[in-house]
């Protein structure tokens, strides 16, 4: 199914995009693509809630006309582009990999080596073959936090994230190697023009809402519009989208997507979430909120969804259950489209990681992210191996320090560099990451091609070069009181801040290092747990001193433009330079693949002398899975915010 991911929170986000409440990424359909957005992981907030403003949609919409589709067919050059189903992706890969192990080889083993790892993955990993899926199975997925929204153009966590990819609607999707294609499970041609302005959908005509009504083109011209009015608060999913100069339906199944400029990023803006206008269009402008109205707040208990799945039941705070819906996959009494593996998907919100561990390992979950701790330790002995098995890859997922700028203590790059210094990040590293995890020094992934060929060096723990930083800085102890102060507007202010974290004790490990390292030179760190969406809340008001949190990386590097950008509504930290705003700019107009990766390694370079960040670690994939799940793959994404992604899974028919 389509799959997309806004601009904040997995992404990803992306990429995996949730980490101030974890780490994060948003998908439509199925789980089997998303619009690259960065997105923050089960630890990152989202775009922050901004009140609405008056005024009416953007003005660019307002006065765009569209020139006639016969003029464009004249004029345009089209170029085709790839349709492709995820699964069939998938299918044509496997075939050509070699199986390393049987199933009843792979279930017996213990992961204590890559090798293990490798057979596991291999034999567990892999698709099943006609009539081996169980169709009235359910799987019982596992989030950290409930839902703020079931909206698609306002959801933010990765909770949301990874429903939407069940019950939204998308035309894009990308693979494992993160190449974009259009869905043929929606499209049935992509073209795009010569020069690069414009993109031209033909979407399928066997394509209906959840409440039975079809879905056209012009759902997708009406939600660009809706998204375009300043007035409703989408900022991540407005990032990138507004690079259009307007989406039009020239009839019930042919769009056009018009481009401001050609960009190396088109593809990616062209991908946003979709509303039910004959839902919303008689409802938008009178609540732009989309969620304050008595007609919005039934909305978000029984959503009209486009994708393959619909909310069945919902328990706030304890768990999400979605019904696979019959008129996805069969048009007029025909089938059409390949029905998911699952009857039923229920989403268990555990927030306490040992909790989920236990829901694990007596069967109530089929899968999870496992700690540092729950890997190296509690999923080695019988009690687990019973019922589960266990698997790790790569995954473009960071963890960080975020220092907000605006307050007096983190305005000084030297302070900031001197958090840098301060911390212990080879403890870090291996007391309570257990070896598990790679330093990190930047915002983009080590390998990528938007990192650069010359490696950035992580900090290493240095008392005396973070003591002579702040002492630079103005940062001494003026009274004698063992604290450092600083006479900011005639007063004498100590230098005492309170770091935010999720309620996680693996977390709140790394922020009481942190303490314990900054008392040493005199700075003191008040260390204060929230709960997931009260701390998403701080920082999206920015309403927060420092905090730990993380991103999962985008698909494309531009994703992290309204991250670093002065003035984008997910730039938490309040960082401003202008020449990171001028190579994002030109970054997004480089064609060229090599000489767009130069500018984004210097972004990463300035990032790295500034340090709004204290980078700490990239996370690889660990998970706990179910020995009963079947054809978990995984991704740079991890094994659900990619295509197919999560829409591969699979529970066998009993024998």
């Amino acid at each position: 199914m389509p799959l997309f991911l806004p601009r904040h929170p997995h992404g990803p986000a992306g990429w995996r995009c949730l980490l101030a409440a974890g780490v994060a990424v948003a998908v439509v359909g199925c789980g089997r693509s998303e619009k690259p957005r960065l997105v923050a992981e089960p630890e990152s907030p989202a775009a922050p809630v901004m009140p609405p403003e008056p005024g009416p949609a953007a003005p660019a919409e307002a006065t765009f006309l569209p020139p006639s589709l016969a003029d464009l067919d004249r004029d345009a050059k089209w170029i085709d582009r790839p349709v492709k189903q995820g699964l069939a992706v998938l299918r044509e890969q496997q075939a050509k990999e070699p199986v390393l192990a049987s199933v009843a080889e792979a279930l017996a083993l213990r992961n204590d080596s890559p090798e293990a790892n490798a057979k596991i993955l291999s034999a567990l990993g892999r698709l099943p073959e006609p009539g081996a899926a169980d169709s009235s199975a359910r799987l019982d997925r596992h989030v950290t936090g409930d839902l703020s929204s079931t909206n698609p153009i306002l959801i933010s966590s990765s909770a949301e994230f990874d429903i939407l990819g069940l019950t939204g609607f998308g035309l894009f999707s990308f693979d494992r190697a993160l190449e974009p294609f259009a869905s043929a499970e929606t499209v049935v041609s992509w073209q795009t023009s010569a020069d690069g302005l414009y993109d031209r959908i033909v979407m399928r005509d066997d394509l209906v809402w959840s409440d039975g009504t079809p879905i056209t083109a012009h759902d997708i011209a009406f939600t660009y519009r809706v998204i375009m009015d300043p007035r409703v608060p989408v900022p991540a999913v407005r990032s990138g989208t507004d690079q259009l100069k307007g989406v039009h339906a020239y009839d019930d199944h042919t769009l056009v997507f018009f481009h401001k400029e050609p960009l190396a990023t088109n593809i990616w803006n062209i991908n946003f979430p979709v509303l039910p206008r004959h839902i919303y269009a008689s409802t938008w402008e009178e609540d732009p909120t989309l969620k304050d109205s008595p007609e919005h707040v039934a909305l978000e208990e029984k959503p009209v969804c486009g994708g393959p799945y619909e909310i069945l039941a919902r328990k706030r705070g304890q768990e999400i259950v979605l019904r696979r819906r019959d008129n996805w996959s069969t048009f007029q009494g025909k089938v059409v489209r390949e029905p998911p593996y699952f009857r039923d998907v229920r989403f268990r919100i555990i927030e306490d990681p040992n909790t989920a561990l236990l829901a694990l390992k007596s069967g109530e979950i089929d899968e999870m992210i496992l700690q540092p701790e729950q890997w190296t330790t509690q999923t080695v002995d019988d009690g687990f191996y019973e019922l589960n098995t266990k698997a790790t890859a790569p995954e473009w997922v960071s963890f960080h320090f975020a220092w907000n700028i605006d307050e007096p203590f983190f305005a000084d790059r030297r302070v900031r560099r001197a958090m840098s210094y301060a911390f212990d990040h080879d403890r870090m590293l291996e007391k309570i990451c257990l070896g598990l995890y790679q330093p990190c020094a930047g915002n983009f992934p080590p390998g990528s091609w938007m990192a650069g060929t010359k490696p950035l060096v992580p900090y290493k723990q240095d008392l005396d070069k973070a003591e002579t930083l702040l002492d630079e800085a103005g940062w001494s102890d003026h009274d004698n009181d063992g604290i450092r102060d600083k006479e900011i507007d005639g007063q004498l202010v100590p230098f005492e801040f309170t770091m935010l974290v999720n309620q996680q004790p693996f977390r709140i490990a790394i922020c009481t290092l942190l303490k314990e390292n900054l008392e040493q030179i005199g700075v003191i760190v008040n260390v204060r747990p929230v709960e997931v969406t009260a701390l998403q809340e701080m920082m999206q008001k920015r309403t927060f001193q420092a905090c730990l949190s993380g991103w999962g990386s985008g698909t494309d590097p531009d994703t992290s433009e309204n991250i670093w950008k002065t003035g984008e509504m997910r730039n938490y930290s309040g960082y401003s330079n202008p020449e990171v705003d001028r190579l994002f700019a030109e970054g997004r107009r480089e064609l060229d693949r090599s000489r767009r990766g130069e500018k984004y390694a210097r972004i990463q370079e300035i990032l790295y002398d500034d340090q709004p960040y204290t980078w700490l670690f990239w996370r690889n994939s660990f998970y706990g899975f179910s020995k009963s799940l079947r054809g978990y793959v995984f991704s740079p994404r991890g094994p659900f915010h990619y295509s197919p992604g999560s829409g591969s899974l699979w529970k066998p028919r009993a024998e």
